[in-house]
């Protein structure tokens, strides 16, 4: 993909591997200035080496002081954010069980990540941007906040949560000069979902194949892919789209209804 991003500056969260480095890189790639903030402050100064004219940032997104102080930092040396990809997110490997065995403080992690956190940084992050007459949001949820799967219904709610909070904000901030729009991944090959299903030792490998099985392109998607449609809705030629989900997901969501896993 080729746009121009010369003089915007790009917050990816998150963003230390995975669909958030691939963002990150390709970002950086179109003339964008990169600020890749992650929970993990040795990953980010990690990633950033690879990426030039980028920079790394320690940030939590479910830490309300943590974000201000982060978007203080981001003000303070650039003076404007053009770009905010909501990347932040974490799943539970650890209970995929039925609702009524789920773990209350489980279910708080991942919204206090998944949801809180995006609200957090969009706060933040767009009052800035309304500072400096508007911007770009994505926010990345997942295939399964369109079709919820079984034995992750905290994780399946939080990413809803974020696809109906795009909306929200794409009403209330496009009069205002900011775009607001969601990227819902299919199953996408990182470090986590390796050791999930896709490595040999994956602790749900068995059920890898009987999964793609219902994606209609037979394939796990890689995190260029996603990476190529958001950095496409944060490019110029995306400024009649707002309030949007797409999902890059190999068409799982046409089929949802049929799967067994």
């Amino acid at each position: 993909m080729n746009v121009d991003l010369k003089e915007k500056v790009a917050l990816v969260t998150g963003g230390a591997r995975g669909i958030g480095l691939a963002t990150a890189r390709l970002l950086a790639a179109n003339g964008a200035s990169v600020v890749l903030s992650d929970l993990d402050e040795d990953e980010a100064i990690q990633a950033v080496m690879q990426i030039p004219n980028a920079r790394p940032l320690r940030m939590d997104v479910s830490n309300q002081q943590e974000v201000e102080s982060g978007i203080d930092w981001i003000s303070s040396h650039y003076g404007h954010i053009d770009i905010l990809v909501n990347n932040a997110g974490l799943n539970t490997l650890n209970h995929r069980v039925t609702i009524d065995r789920f773990p209350s403080e489980e279910w708080d992690n991942i919204m206090n990540v998944d949801l809180r956190g995006l609200f957090l940084v969009s706060r933040c992050a767009t009052a800035l941007m309304l500072q400096n007459g508007g911007g770009r949001v994505i926010n990345i949820a997942s295939v399964l906040g369109v079709v919820p799967a079984r034995l992750q219904c905290a994780f399946t709610a939080a990413k809803a949560g974020v696809i109906n909070l795009t909306r929200a904000m794409a009403i209330e901030l496009a009069p205002r000069g900011i775009l607001v729009n969601c990227v819902a991944p299919g199953s996408t090959l990182t470090k986590a979902t390796e050791a999930l299903f896709y490595g040999e030792n994956g602790v749900m490998r068995e059920n890898a194949q009987r999964m793609l099985s219902h994606v209609p392109v037979g394939r796990v998607g890689t995190p260029d892919e996603i990476a190529n449609v958001i950095v496409f809705l944060a490019a110029p030629e995306s400024s009649y789209i707002t309030g949007q989900t797409l999902c890059v997901d190999g068409g799982w969501s046409a089929g949802g209804f049929m799967r067994d896993f």
